[in-house]
């Protein structure tokens, strides 16, 4: 087996600021949900239902200050903002196709195995 190397999780490496931000819950989802154009808060909310409005809030900060999506305020009474994608946040697009591909492909290889492994743990407790 190979070594780990020493420095792969070094704190200064580039490699840990995690670039990638579809790994967490919401963020693959609120990129989609963006693929057609720009939408408000709401029109990105309501087909995500299971988001809380902290989270989802929480979520395209995170997008934004990655620059994989721009906030615009536009100066009406009241104020709208509106989401949208980047050039960069596209480019997210095709690496979240080839995961649901992926997923489309094994997801039942994935729920036997989990089953399996939970069958285990009951019969060891």
């Amino acid at each position: 087996m190979r070594p780990l190397d020493p420095d792969m999780f070094d704190p200064s490496c580039p490699n840990s600021a995690m670039p990638i931000r579809i790994g967490d819950k919401w963020s693959a989802a609120v990129i989609r949900c963006l693929e057609e154009g720009p939408r408000r808060f709401s029109e990105i909310r309501v087909p995500l239902r299971g988001v809380t409005p902290k989270v989802l809030t929480q979520t395209l900060r995170a997008l934004e200050r990655d620059g994989m999506v721009t906030r615009t305020i536009y100066a009406e009474v009241p104020p709208r903002v509106e989401y949208e994608l980047t050039p960069l946040g596209r480019t997210l697009l095709k690496v979240i196709a080839a995961c649901r591909q992926w997923a489309d492909e094994h997801m039942t290889a994935l729920l036997a195995a989990r089953a399996a492994y939970e069958s285990r743990g009951e019969a060891e407790r």
